[in-house]
């Protein structure tokens, strides 16, 4: 704002003078000109000093399949559909409807990290954009009894950060703790109009993240184990009817008879599933890497074997995904240092 300011009174000065040679011409036009760049909303030069939004963000494909590579385990469904999806979004120029994402599965799975990977490929900055805005149901709506004005809040919000910001993200977590209705508020945002009360939401991208629908996912995933076939054989079509329907008529759901699931607006219902050993060891090597560490294979099957695993009997699957992986590595921190230091 300081900036701003010294650039109004640098244009303005000269104007204070009777006369102007040559040189002060040149000034005052160089003045003007930094003036309107530092003024106007999208100028290279303000966007030095700040944020701003792109309007018509296009996503990096590669980068992000590269981000999903690296940081996302286990999850060949996800990875596939989203990649797919936000492909087709951000390469039409104009969308008909904003991209509706709604992830399900257990918690650990990868659903926060995916919608983080997402939501920094449009606005680097990720979480921490003034252009992303993430909802916790039980922080930002918490009683029943006001449903109503949460859902007047929530349109508002909306309404304004995607009038300053058509490229707006929106991550919407906890949406099995979200009371039912609250979430409809969104409805007329996400519908095939090209302008609500002359605002268009056409370029937003509306995600939800939700464990509900994560046991359908997980009988699912142990019955294609059960039968001889392979994970990465199970595609869309064997659970995105499962989740549509489970969740509608999920009473301990946000979108229990949602009319944003009746009107067929959420675009893709994207399934997480459960996560084996071996992903959870993927996990394990890449915090590791991320903390500076050498990877250190002992310590790798140490943790692992420390989550706790379903069916009992077969112990197939983490019944916390990756989520505690980083609480369990901070026990071995001391060795997994020292061996880091010897090998250095």
């Amino acid at each position: 704002m300081k900036l701003l300011k010294a650039a109004v009174i640098f244009v303005l000065a000269p104007t204070l003078s009777p006369a102007f040679d040559p040189l002060s011409a040149s000034v005052v036009a160089g003045g003007a000109l930094m003036a309107w760049h530092l003024l106007s909303s999208d100028s290279w030069l303000k966007c030095r000093f700040q944020e701003c939004c792109k309007r018509n963000a296009t996503v990096n494909v590669k980068a992000l399949k590269a981000q999903l590579d690296n940081r996302l385990f286990g999850q060949h469904l996800a990875k596939d559909v989203v990649l797919k999806a936000v492909l087709g979004f951000s390469n039409n120029p104009s969308p008909k409807k904003p991209l509706m994402l709604s992830l399900h599965g257990w918690a650990g799975t990868g659903k926060n990290y995916l919608s983080q990977i997402l939501a920094e490929q449009v606005h680097p900055a990720g979480l921490r954009s003034k252009f992303v805005h993430l909802f916790l149901a039980t922080l930002h709506f918490p009683h029943h009894d006001q449903v109503k004005l949460y859902k007047e809040q929530l349109q508002n919000w909306i309404r304004g950060n995607v009038s300053a910001c058509p490229s707006s993200v929106f991550i919407f977590d906890e949406m099995d703790k979200m009371h039912p209705g609250v979430i409809d508020a969104i409805k007329p945002f996400l519908d095939y109009y090209e302008e609500v009360d002359g605002v268009s939401y056409r370029k937003a991208i509306f995600i939800f993240l939700s464990n509900a629908g994560g046991d359908l996912i997980n009988k699912a995933a142990l019955d294609f184990w059960a039968s001889g076939k392979r994970r990465e054989d199970i595609q869309l079509k064997d659970l995105e009817p499962l989740l549509s329907v489970g969740v509608f008529n999920n009473k301990n759901s946000g979108l229990w008879h949602s009319s944003i699931i009746d009107r067929n607006l959420i675009d893709y219902f994207v399934p997480f599933l459960p996560l084996e050993q071996r992903h959870v060891k993927m996990c394990v090597r890449a915090e590791m890497a991320a903390r500076g560490y050498a990877v250190d294979e002992k310590i790798v099957q140490e943790v692992a074997d420390e989550m706790t695993y379903f069916p009992k009997e077969q112990r197939i699957y983490s019944d916390k995904g990756c989520k505690t992986v980083q609480a369990k590595l901070d026990i071995h921190e001391d060795f997994v240092m020292r061996d880091t230091n010897t090998r250095a």
